[in-house]
């Protein structure tokens, strides 16, 4: 029978109020037609750096009187909020470019248009992620620690794959397809996978010189890695794997060593939550 963890409580509380934060600072709607498609700060679609880099016959956005009820994007969904992307990063006001087309729900969850996933952040708007946790037979888990060159959490320690779900992809196919990039594994070689359940965080961003604001839902799997079974990372972003036994994995949790997204993930993996 295996050993029964016992969380540090205060840890736990902290853990679960990084997840979930307001904003620093008011945010204010973004509309597209009668939807809302996201949020920012008041003044970060006034930027004078951003004005200057629209570089457009049409205007894309209408700020609403009162200022308090937000922006209106104009014309097209995708096509202008790829035009505001493009404006946004060439302004320093964007995260990195990832040419990665992420889907545009409105607040009933219907979809309204695709935008570069470096604005999402900026703009508030929803994403969804997948991560999976790989085990051995033995019950360690398989974790890597992510690239010093990656612009989010570099450095810290992650489950076996995360990865975001582009407007592509179905959860199980970005599964797959992340699984491979990151860990060089193939859904057919693991073992035992199944859905493990959803975890959220809703939290400001450092993206838009700290005007973004996270809000993601992730799908996480678990699986056993069969013994002998080794992952190799394909895309770059990935300094490291390590098998660590579930209090080393605790341990290493507590000492804020893991992203939150995998934090959170990982405490339901161990009945922690």
């Amino acid at each position: 029978m295996s050993k029964q963890l016992v969380p540090d409580q205060g840890w736990l509380k902290t853990l679960h109020a990084r997840a979930i934060k307001q904003p620093l600072r008011p945010r204010v709607p973004l509309w597209a037609g009668e939807s809302v498609i996201g949020s920012v700060e008041p003044a970060l679609l006034n930027d004078k750096a951003l004005h200057e880099m629209l570089d457009v016959v049409e205007p894309l956005l209408q700020e609403e009187h009162p200022a308090e009820l937000g922006w209106r994007l104009l014309g097209d969904v995708s096509t202008s909020l790829n035009q505001l992307a493009r404006a946004l990063y060439g302004a320093g006001l964007a995260g990195e470019w990832r040419n990665e087309q992420l889907a545009v729900h409105d607040q009933f969850d219907h979809l309204k248009g695709t935008v570069e996933r470096a604005a999402v952040r900026p703009l508030g708007i929803a994403t969804s992620a997948v991560h999976l946790v790989g085990q051995t037979p033995d019950g360690r888990h398989w974790v890597q620690q992510r690239s010093l060159k990656k612009s989010n959490d570099p450095g810290l320690w992650d489950t076996l794959m995360g990865g975001m779900v582009t407007a592509a992809d179905t959860v199980e196919i970005a599964l797959e397809r992340e699984t491979w990039e990151e860990a060089g594994l193939k859904i057919s070689a693991l073992q035992n996978l199944s859905h493990g359940g959803r975890v959220t965080t809703r939290r400001p961003s450092d993206d838009g010189k700290g005007t973004g604001y996270v809000i993601e839902d992730i799908a996480w799997y678990r699986c056993t890695v069969p013994e002998g079974v080794v992952p190799v990372n394909q895309d770059g972003e990935v300094a490291q794997f390590r098998l660590m036994a579930p209090e080393e994995l605790l341990q290493a949790l507590q000492r804020d060593e893991f992203t939150t997204e995998a934090a959170l993930v990982l405490a339901e993996v161990l009945n922690l939550a």
